[in-house]
């Protein structure tokens, strides 16, 4: 398939704002529907990027918007929920009901090809309502239509310029003289945002990637200690890390989640019970993946030459 009209759900954001970058390159009109223009000002100076004002709930407008697509990428997720059994209804609505809609909204205007962006730990029995959520979510794509090609994309978190990840600890490593941590021990595996962005492109130009899920991860395991010790050490500000047990963690996340804007949840800590690493291969189509010291240092800068290895020695036992 060779795509030229894509529609991106959640366009403005910043994994949607790489994958427009990515088709931008190759010459696709990309059309990003938002809440709010003034909100993805960013990505109307992307050439060939049009930015529609509308709520992406109705489905009938969805599917005007869909008219004429080649194919809609998905990128739509939240962090944080109201609580809700068998998950709240913030992430019942983000994850799963638009969904719902997206699919509905492609089978009425016949749109071939459907990427969803999901996540690494997706599972209808995980601790946590936002892993429960995101399963559910790839349910409602895998069912919603047989003639939909749909190509789950599975993203452990995601870093790159202008992240909520790294420039948090980054954030909290400047602010604070010490940093006491959640989950210290949980392992991830951190993925660029422009290999999410290239595995979207090829998801969408291979006939074979469609009925597929895939993982998408980066080349090496670390604990949330080891980045956050990275981090800090790449900004110039080492800090002692005090690692939380679940029962602090949780009060902690507790107090946090009083903010208007939560830094981290209950259910957050919950995620943190099972590692976040690929099961297989880390990327899909022989794509190779990027090392995270290979490109951190350019926005989180440094302060000494070899301040980004300082963890990773310590890590590898050299």
């Amino acid at each position: 398939m060779n795509p030229k009209r894509v529609v991106i759900v959640g366009g403005s954001g910043f994994i949607g704002s790489a994958i427009a970058n990515r088709l931008c390159k190759e010459g696709v009109k990309v059309l990003i529907p938002t809440r709010r223009r003034s909100r993805a000002g960013h990505v109307l100076l992307l050439p060939n990027v049009e930015v529609v004002e509308g709520n992406v709930h109705d489905v009938a407008l969805l599917a005007r918007l869909f008219e004429g697509a080649d194919a809609v990428v998905n990128t739509v997720g939240v962090l944080h929920s109201r609580p809700g059994k068998p998950f709240g209804p913030d992430f019942a609505r983000a994850h799963v009901e638009l969904p719902q809609k997206i699919v509905a909204a492609c089978r009425k205007a016949s749109v071939p090809r459907l990427v969803h962006i999901s996540a690494l730990g997706a599972y209808s029995d995980g601790p946590s309502e936002y892993q429960r959520s995101k399963a559910a979510g790839e349910t409602a794509i895998r069912t919603g239509s047989p003639e939909i090609g749909w190509t789950i994309l599975q993203p452990s978190v995601v870093f790159g310029r202008g992240d909520s990840f790294l420039n948090l600890f980054a954030d909290l490593a400047r602010m604070f003289p010490v940093l006491p941590l959640a989950g210290a021990g949980t392992r991830f595996q951190p993925v660029y945002v422009e290999d999410v962005a290239e595995a979207v492109w090829q998801s969408l130009t291979r006939d074979e990637a469609a009925g597929q899920t895939f993982q998408l991860a980066g080349p090496t395991v670390y604990t949330l200690r080891q980045l956050v010790e990275y981090v800090s050490a790449l900004v110039g500000k080492p800090r002692p890390i005090y690692p939380l047990s679940e029962k602090l963690a949780m009060l902690q996340a507790r107090m946090m989640e009083l903010a208007p804007q939560p830094l981290m949840s209950r259910d957050n800590v919950r995620s943190m019970k099972v590692d976040n690493v690929a099961t297989g291969s880390p990327q899909p189509f022989g794509m190779s993946p990027t090392a995270l010291e290979t490109v951190a240092p350019a926005w989180l800068g440094q302060t000494a030459p070899r301040a980004h290895y300082y963890p990773f020695r310590r890590h590898a036992r050299r």
